[in-house]
């Protein structure tokens, strides 16, 4: 009687493992990129609302 390893006797169940193992690991470089991103969006300073174009008022009205 010969021994054989887990890997030799289920081959399907590594296969499986595998894969799972390989969703889990996109799945967390999925939400890490994309809590990233939303930290680089929060981190940019707001932009100042100044006019491009100001007009004078002379105290008269129209």
């Amino acid at each position: 009687m010969g021994t054989t390893s887990d890997r030799e006797a289920h081959p399907a169940m590594s296969r499986l493992l595998a894969a799972a193992l390989t969703v889990v690991a996109a799945t967390a470089l999925a939400v890490g990129a994309a809590l990233g991103i939303v930290a680089l969006l929060d981190a940019t300073p707001d932009q100042p609302n100044t006019p491009l174009i100001t007009y004078e008022h002379t105290g008269q009205e129209r």
